[in-house]
């Protein structure tokens, strides 16, 4: 079964920047399509930003220009990188995959922005 771990989250100020990490359990090009959603209080999940197996990136309009999504083959791993934090960034963010039409999903891992 795939498993997907995130690490990286914790308390920034706002303005400050985190480097998110999602570990895959096997070969990240075996998959479609990684990315990273998130979930802050009260509100939906909502996709932040997708790379497809051949390396096209997508962003949702909130975090163009602020946040960017990356992969190492040889460590099965994706990044998302968070700069300028703001206060609509803080949630769960999850790493997200899909081989065809099945989806996986981490258990997330929390971004918190506090001064």
């Amino acid at each position: 079964q795939v498993q997907l771990v995130e690490s990286g989250g914790g308390l920034v100020q706002p303005g400050g920047s985190l480097t998110l990490s999602c570990a895959a359990s096997e070969n990240i090009f075996n998959f479609n399509a990684m990315g990273w959603y998130r979930q802050g209080p009260g509100k939906q999940r909502e996709l932040v930003a997708l790379i497809n197996v051949g390396g096209v990136t997508t962003y949702a309009d909130s975090v163009k220009g602020r946040f960017t999504i990356s992969r190492n083959g040889a460590q099965n791993t994706v990044y998302l990188q968070t700069n300028n934090l703001e206060s609509e960034d803080p949630g769960v963010y999850y790493c997200y995959s899909r081989i065809l039409q099945r989806e996986f999903w981490g258990q997330g891992t929390q971004v918190t922005i506090s001064s």
